[in-house]
């Protein structure tokens, strides 16, 4: 089952075991079906009735069930702290963390912004080496 996917700029915080984690979440508590119960605040009442693979019952899109942290931290892998959620109750629970991002975005850091850009897609960090490379 898809759905194990981590932001490319947090997967180093995750437990290397993440993809089982999340199965085990996805797949044998929440048996394939999101968890969210309306904390997502998108405005469903009780359980949210998407199935992985299924149309979603409110936008019609292929369901794709992924597994949230409660409190937005990758490292905190217990199981009291995930739940399984569609993309669409994840990303409504997750809304104001993206909105907090796109804001520090917006309002430019280009001297991380640059050096995060060389670090990923040459190698190098602002100080000209090579990343990892000692001068």
């Amino acid at each position: 089952m898809a759905g194990d996917h981590v932001s490319p700029m947090r997967y180093a915080d995750c437990p290397r075991n993440w993809p089982e984690i999340s199965k085990s979440i996805r797949e044998d508590r929440a048996g394939g079906r999101c968890e969210c119960s309306g904390q997502c605040g998108s405005g469903h009442e009780g359980r949210c009735e998407a199935r992985h693979g299924q149309p979603h019952p409110v936008t019609g899109s292929r369901v794709v069930l992924t597994t949230a942290h409660r409190d937005h931290e990758p490292r905190n892998c217990a199981a009291e702290n995930l739940f399984a959620a569609c993309q669409r109750c994840h990303l409504w629970y997750d809304r104001d963390q993206h909105a907090a991002t796109r804001a520090w975005t917006r309002a430019g850091r280009p001297d991380v912004q640059l050096e995060f850009f060389l670090e990923i897609r040459h190698g190098v960090t602002d100080s000209g080496l090579a990343a990892g490379a000692v001068a």
